[in-house]
């Protein structure tokens, strides 16, 4: 898995260029959880803490990152995009931001036998960002994955 971690952070600073000056990483990736880190600094606002926007992107990545990985172990070559995305902040985030996403593959296999059947899907996936053990950010966002044919 290491190596599909390493090829996913080359793909995010490769081809989504903010991703690498927000200094986006893989920290964990285990068959259905995604965790993602990113330093305080880059990603500042005038308050001294995590800028929302970062928030959002950050959030957003890790879910197209789990959608991505998902895709890379089942060997589907798919092109994603976020759909729709939608975050609740429930709290600042003053130190490095954590973002955790899970798929449940039970939850998903009616989508992934459409992208089979149809050659396009979406995946509903959530995200969370803590900070201190508490929620500081909730992000929803739909997937859409086309297969590249």
């Amino acid at each position: 898995m290491t190596d599909l971690c390493a090829e996913l952070e080359r793909t995010w600073h490769g081809e989504i260029p903010i991703s690498k000056a927000m200094g986006i990483r893989v920290e964990e990736f285990a068959n259905d959880r995604l965790v993602v880190r990113a330093a305080l600094e880059p990603n500042i606002n005038v308050h001294g803490t995590a800028f929302a926007g970062s928030l959002y992107a950050i959030a957003a990545l890790c879910g197209w990152g789990m959608t991505w990985l998902q895709l890379k172990t089942r060997g589907i070559d798919g092109s994603i995009v976020i759909a729709d995305g939608r975050i609740h902040y429930e709290r600042p985030v003053q130190t490095e931001i954590v973002a955790e996403c899970r798929f449940a593959s039970n939850d998903h296999a009616e989508a992934l036998s459409r992208l089979m059947a149809d050659g396009r899907t979406r995946f509903p996936l959530e995200c969370l960002i803590e900070s201190n053990g508490h929620n500081a950010a909730r992000f929803t966002g739909d997937y859409a994955v086309r297969l590249k044919r």
